[in-house]
């Protein structure tokens, strides 16, 4: 799945300062989604931090091709 087609949008309006030690609502909002929602989410952040590459995203095949000795 490419960015372009991810259902995430990031608002650029949106901010916030607080302190380090405030508590956060992350772990409420998380905790409100379903696994398959936070399974996408991390998928998405890993394709922000890593990049994306439709060509290397697949494993790679290897074939070899073997010849038995006649018998």
């Amino acid at each position: 799945m490419s960015l372009e087609n991810f259902p995430y949008k990031m608002d650029r309006t949106a901010s916030s300062v607080a302190a380090l030690d405030d508590e956060s609502d992350e772990k409420e909002y998380w905790f409100s989604k379903t696994p398959h929602e936070r399974l996408l989410a991390v998928g998405f952040m890993r394709q922000i931090a890593y990049g994306y590459d439709p060509t290397t995203a697949r494993l790679q095949r290897v074939f070899e091709i073997v010849e038995f000795p006649a018998s």
